[in-house]
């Protein structure tokens, strides 16, 4: 079982606090950094300083960091050209010799649009599967070779798809909790199937569907690694449980039910149940980027407890 750690920082952080975080998580032998793709905070927080860009993060991420994975669950389709988004991550992989995977979901959140003038379409979805062929598609040909694509939102002719990026094929992740497209998208064109925030049961269910779809495609269920994304509250004690709970303005017991909670045991013990579906690999959403204790007490506790 890896654990990544996930963090969303429109919550509010500076570059120099996600550096912080994502050298702890080198440091601690976890697997991966990863972050959202959002420029307006959510809830009862101020967002201070304000948002920071993913892709211009984790470029930065790529030069300072050496052995962990880096990416985005899940890049907003709404926020970038498919076109220009293929030339960034594959220049970041590049920076990092190649350790970068690419999380691309339809994009969501109307207010962060509207915020910053971001044009908000009605058919995200159908959107974003042409961008998933146009990314993957560019990725995919050959040097010297050229990319064309015409579908019904976006036109490209005679690219020459470059750069390329450093790994011979950029991990593709597509999530969600959708019964029937999504797990046709991931069929088609994902390296990992992440299922955010849900129950071990809804999870089996959705796991078992994009077994299915995959299948349907001509694949086998097992080609695609399937993972979670989890908020994660670990203490020593009642005491520090409850205090970290506080600290991110949720309840206790509603961690328990929704996340990974409790002590290193009770969290061990319900990792275990997403690996007995099929889980691979948990992203710790990390809401406290300031208590580095707290990713010390998962890596020395939790993290060494699983196989």
């Amino acid at each position: 079982m890896d654990l990544r750690i996930f963090t969303e920082p429109q919550q509010g952080a500076t570059y120099d606090t996600l550096l912080t975080v994502a050298k702890a998580t080198e440091d601690l032998g976890f697997d991966a950094f990863f972050r959202s793709d959002h420029y307006l905070r959510m809830g009862n927080v101020d967002g201070l300083p304000g948002p920071t860009d993913a892709w211009i993060t984790l470029a930065g991420l790529a030069r300072e960091t050496k052995r962990i994975r880096l990416g985005t669950l899940m890049t907003a389709g709404t926020f970038r050209l498919p076109g220009v988004l293929a030339i960034q991550v594959a220049q970041v992989d590049q920076m990092s010799g190649g350790r970068v995977e690419l999380g691309l979901g339809a994009g969501w959140f109307e207010e962060e649009h509207k915020a910053y003038g971001i044009p908000f379409p009605k058919e995200k979805f159908a959107r974003l599967e042409e961008q998933l062929e146009i990314v993957t598609g560019l990725w995919a040909t050959a040097p010297g070779k050229t990319f064309d694509f015409h579908g019904t939102y976006y036109d490209l002719a005679d690219s020459p798809a470059l750069p390329k990026p450093a790994q011979q094929k950029i991990p593709v992740l597509v999530g969600g909790h959708g019964p029937a497209r999504t797990p046709r998208l991931a069929a088609k064109y994902a390296d990992e199937f992440n299922m955010p925030f849900a129950s071990v049961e809804d999870s089996e269910r959705q796991f078992g569907r994009v077994r299915a779809a995959a299948v349907e495609a001509g694949r086998g269920g097992d080609e695609l690694t399937y993972s979670n994304a989890l908020v994660v509250c670990v203490g020593r004690d009642e005491a520090e449980v409850a205090r970290r709970a506080a600290a991110i303005g949720r309840e206790v017991d509603e961690l328990k039910l929704n996340g990974l909670a409790g002590s290193p045991a009770e969290v061990v013990d319900k990792i275990g149940r997403y690996a007995e579906i099929g889980s691979r690999r948990i992203y710790l959403q990390v809401l406290d980027l300031d208590d580095l204790d707290h990713l010390e007490l998962i890596s020395a506790q939790v993290q060494s407890q699983l196989p």
